[in-house]
């Protein structure tokens, strides 16, 4: 296996690899999203003896959305580092500096980080929106435990 295959090897790894994890945090942050959602409108916070058990079954899963929000960039920046690299070093491998394939180089290595941001930014949306949903069912739960003690009635 001679340079360029490896090179050929680096970048393909770099864009599937890369790429394939964005998408899989994707597709992870929609599917709890919807997830949260549908389990937020099925909620009965009546059902619930304690405020701490309310919340616990609320707040599972949105911790995963925040991480993968948070750590997305992160993904995309290592992938436009690596990317950077392998252009460099096939240009000191090729010996002479061409511009063409120095900006080719980078126009793809940036695609990653690019990548990383539109995924960590529905995801920060789904996590705000699913905090927001929590905060409302433990006010609704709130609010009716104490109509409960004072004897009010809806």
């Amino acid at each position: 296996m001679n340079e360029t295959n490896i090179l050929a090897y680096a970048e393909n790894l770099l864009d599937y690899g890369v790429m394939g994890i964005l998408v899989l945090m994707s597709i992870v942050t929609l599917w709890l999203f919807i997830e949260r959602m549908m389990f937020y409108k099925s909620v009965n916070v009546d059902d619930y003896e304690y405020r701490d058990n309310l919340e616990l079954e609320l707040t599972d899963n949105i911790g995963v959305i925040s991480a993968i929000a948070s750590n997305a960039p992160y993904v995309g920046l290592l992938g436009t580092v690596a990317g950077i690299m392998i252009t460099f070093y096939s240009m000191g491998d090729a010996g002479a500096v061409d511009a063409k394939q120095i900006m080719v180089g980078l126009a793809l290595a940036l695609k990653a980080t690019a990548m990383g941001l539109i995924v960590a930014m529905p995801a920060i949306m789904s996590y705000t929106i699913a905090l927001r949903k929590v905060e409302r069912l433990l006010t609704k739960y709130d609010v009716t435990r104490e109509m409960k003690i004072n004897n009010v009635k809806v």
